[in-house]
C-alpha cells in the first residue's frame, strides 16, 4: 500500500468518526424558563445546545446579536430538582443555571442530550477508536508509523488512546513471537527425528561388518563412513518434509523493526503529552491557590461582618428559615405588584359567564344560614355603634388622602401578620347599590381585580349568596395562595326616612369539600364592603342626577395571609396597596355605570 492510499484511508476513516459523532450528538435548542434573580424571577431564554457547550439568549429573534451567557459542558453537572419535575441545574464551578422546562418529558430529553455530550467531550469510549481506525496499523505499508502516529497526535488523541495503540504492537509481536516459536518447534522436532533414524543405521552396519571382516578390518572404518552418509541423506527428506514450516525472516524482520519504531514513536507521544499535562496542571493548581487565597480572604471578611452573604436562587422562597433579607423580600413583591399593574392597564378581559339556570332562597335549614346572618349583622353592629373616640384609640391613621383614609391595628398571631385594616372613601356619582353590585358580581371580577389568576363558582347557595375559590397570583418569593369563601350581598334599609340607604357584601372564609386546601397557601379573611348612599336634593326640584348623589364607602379587611412573610415587608405591601385598590375599584364603576340609570 502506498503512502497515498494510506493517507485517503485516513481521511475516509476520520469522516466516518464525523458522521458517527453526528450521530451521536445532535444539535438542540428551544425556549425553557432560566432562573434571573430574586427581583425577576423566571424568565423566558432561547437555549441551544451545540459544541459541546450550553448557551442562552434572550429569545430566538436575537441568535444574531451573540449570546448572553455560555458553559462548557466538559466537568458539568446536570441535577434535576428533587421536587419540581419541570426544573433541572447546570453547575460548572461556582456558575449555577436554575432551568425549567415546561413539562417532565422536556426535561428529561435535554438532561439525556446534556449528559451525551458531557460524555464525547470527556473521550469516552476512546479505546476503541484505534481499531476503527485500521490504516493507521498497517504495518506492510509504505507509510512511516511514526508520520501516522504524529498526525493522530496532532489530532489531540490522548494518553488512553496511545495505550490502546500499545495494546495493539503488543498483539503484533505476540502474534510475531509465536509464528517463530512454531517454526523453530518444527526444526527441533526434525532434527530430533534425524539423529534417532541416524542411531539405529549405525548399529546395524555395524553388526553386519564385525561378522564378515572382523573388527580390525580396515572396511569397518568405511562402513561407518557410509552410514554417515546414508544419515545425512535421511535428515535432509526429514527437513524437506518440514520445509512448509519455513517463515520469510526478511518480512518478518521489517514487521518488527516497523512495530518496534511504532512503539518507541508512541511512547516518545505519551512522554509529551504528560509533560504537557504537568505543566496545565502547574498551572492549574497556581490557578487554585490563588482562588483559595480570595475565598479564604472574603470568608474571612465574612466572619468579620457576621452578616449572612446569599446567592438568590429560586429556592430561596417563603418561609421562617428565609435567608432574604425584609427590603430584598418588599422590593420582589413591589416590583411583581408593578407589573400585575401594568398588565391591568393593558389589558381588560370581556368574561360572559352564564349565571345559574336555577337558584333558590337560602334555607334557614342551610348550616350557613346562621353564620351568614350572624357575620353580616356583626359587621353592621360594628359601624353603626364605634363612636370616634373608640376609632381614635383602637385604630391608628396610615394613609389620609381627603376623600380617601385608611385605618390599621397592628396585631400578630403565631408570628404571622393579620393586622386588621378599614377604609373610609367618598366618592360622587355612584350610588352604594353600584359599588356593592360590581364588588359582588361574579362576572366582572376578572376585570376589576388584576391580582386573581383564575376564579371560579364552586356552588351557588341563592340568589344573594354563593361560595367562590379564588387564586392569587403568584408573588415571588412568597407562595402562591388561594381562598375560599362565601359572598352575600344585602340591602339594609334605613330606619327613618331620612336615614341613608345602605348594602353591603360580606366575603368570610369557609371549607368545602369541592375546593380542598392541598395546593396553595390558604388565606383566610372576613372582609366587608359597606355602602351608604347620599342624595343631595335638585336645586330647581328637577330628576336627580349623578352631580346629587355620594356614596359612602366602609371597607373593612380581617386577613390572615397564612405561611409566613416578613412582617414589615407586609405592612408596607398593605399600606401601598389597600389605597390603590379602592381608587381602581371606585374608578371602575364610575366607567361602568356612566351612561347608565342610576341604581339605587
Amino acid at each position: 500500500m502506498t503512502s497515498t492510499e494510506a493517507e485517503k484511508d485516513e481521511l475516509s476513516l476520520t469522516d466516518d468518526e464525523e458522521e458517527f459523532e453526528d450521530e451521536v450528538l445532535p444539535e438542540l435548542q428551544g425556549t425553557l424558563s432560566k432562573w434571573t434573580n430574586y427581583l425577576h424571577g423566571w424568565q423566558d431564554r432561547f437555549i441551544v445546545l451545540k459544541d459541546f457547550t450550553l448557551s442562552y439568549y434572550k429569545s430566538e429573534d436575537e441568535t444574531a446579536f451573540g449570546c448572553r451567557g455560555a458553559v462548557s459542558l466538559t466537568r458539568a453537572s446536570v441535577t434535576p430538582h428533587q421536587f419540581d419535575e419541570c426544573r433541572f441545574d447546570v453547575s460548572v464551578n461556582d456558575s449555577l443555571w436554575y432551568l425549567r422546562a415546561s413539562s417532565n418529558e422536556e426535561r428529561q430529553r435535554w438532561v439525556d442530550a446534556i449528559e451525551l455530550h458531557k460524555q464525547a467531550e470527556s473521550g469516552y469510549g476512546s479505546e476503541n477508536n484505534l481499531r476503527r481506525h485500521g490504516s493507521m496499523l498497517s504495518l506492510t505499508s509504505g507509510t512511516s508509523l511514526s508520520t501516522a502516529s504524529t498526525s493522530s497526535f496532532k489530532r489531540g488523541r490522548g494518553l488512553k488512546e496511545k495505550l490502546a495503540e500499545m495494546e495493539t504492537f503488543r498483539d503484533i509481536l505476540c502474534r510475531q513471537i509465536d509464528t517463530l516459536q512454531s517454526y523453530f518447534d518444527s526444526c527441533a522436532s526434525a532434527v530430533a527425528q534425524g539423529a534417532a533414524h541416524e542411531l539405529d543405521h549405525d548399529d546395524l552396519e555395524d553388526d553386519i561388518d564385525l561378522e564378515r571382516l572382523g573388527p580390525n578390518s580396515p572396511e569397518v572404518h568405511s562402513g561407518h563412513n557410509a552410514g554417515v552418509r546414508l544419515s545425512g541423506k535421511d535428515l535432509a527428506s526429514v527437513l524437506r518434509q518440514h520445509g512448509g514450516h519455513a517463515v520469510d525472516f526478511k518480512g518478518e524482520a521489517f514487521t518488527f523493526r516497523a512495530t518496534t519504531a511504532g512503539i518507541v514513536a508512541t511512547l516518545s507521544h505519551c512522554i509529551e503529552l504528560m509533560s504537557q499535562r504537568e505543566d496545565a496542571w502547574k498551572k492549574r493548581l497556581e490557578r487554585e491557590v490563588e482562588r483559595r487565597k480570595k475565598y479564604e480572604e472574603a470568608y474571612k471578611a465574612t466572619v468579620a461582618d457576621k452578616k449572612p452573604h446569599i446567592v438568590g436562587g429560586p429556592d430561596y422562597e417563603e418561609g421562617p428559615h428565609c435567608m432574604i433579607t425584609e427590603d430584598e423580600f418588599y422590593d420582589a413583591v413591589d416590583a411583581t405588584l408593578d407589573k400585575l399593574e401594568k398588565e391591568e392597564e393593558k389589558k381588560k378581559k370581556e368574561l360572559s359567564l352564564p349565571k345559574p339556570q336555577q337558584v333558590i332562597s337560602l334555607s334557614p335549614n342551610h348550616p350557613l344560614y346562621d353564620e351568614i346572618n350572624e357575620v353580616t349583622s356583626a359587621h353592621m353592629r360594628r359601624l353603626l355603634t364605634s363612636s370616634q373616640e373608640e376609632e381614635d384609640i383602637l385604630w391608628t391613621c396610615i394613609t389620609d388622602q381627603g376623600d380617601l383614609k385608611v385605618f390599621t391595628r397592628k396585631l400578630e398571631e403565631n408570628g404571622i401578620v393579620i393586622d386588621p385594616l378599614k377604609a373610609v372613601a367618598t366618592v360622587r356619582g355612584i350610588t352604594g347599590h353600584e359599588v356593592c353590585y360590581y364588588f359582588w358580581e361574579f362576572e366582572n371580577r376578572l376585570e376589576w381585580e388584576a391580582t386573581l389568576e383564575s376564579t371560579r363558582i364552586v356552588e351557588w347557595l341563592s340568589d344573594d349568596t354563593f361560595i367562590n375559590n379564588n387564586v392569587i397570583k403568584r408573588v415571588w418569593p412568597a407562595s402562591q395562595r388561594d381562598a375560599c369563601f362565601w359572598s352575600h350581598i344585602r340591602h339594609i334599609t334605613a330606619n327613618s326616612d331620612e336615614g341613608p340607604d345602605s348594602w353591603i357584601v360580606v366575603n368570610y372564609s369557609t371549607d368545602h369539600s369541592n375546593c380542598p386546601a392541598n395546593k396553595y397557601v390558604r388565606i383566610t379573611m372576613n372582609v366587608a364592603m359597606i355602602c351608604q348612599t347620599i342624595i343631595e336634593p335638585p336645586a330647581n326640584g328637577g330628576e336627580i342626577s349623578r352631580d346629587n348623589i355620594t356614596v359612602k364607602i366602609t371597607y373593612t379587611a380581617d386577613v390572615n395571609p397564612g405561611g409566613w412573610a416578613p412582617a414589615s415587608a407586609l405592612r408596607t405591601v398593605y399600606k401601598r396597596e389597600y389605597p390603590r385598590f379602592l381608587r381602581r375599584f371606585t374608578q371602575y364603576v364610575i366607567d361602568k355605570t356612566k351612561d347608565k340609570p342610576i341604581l339605587f
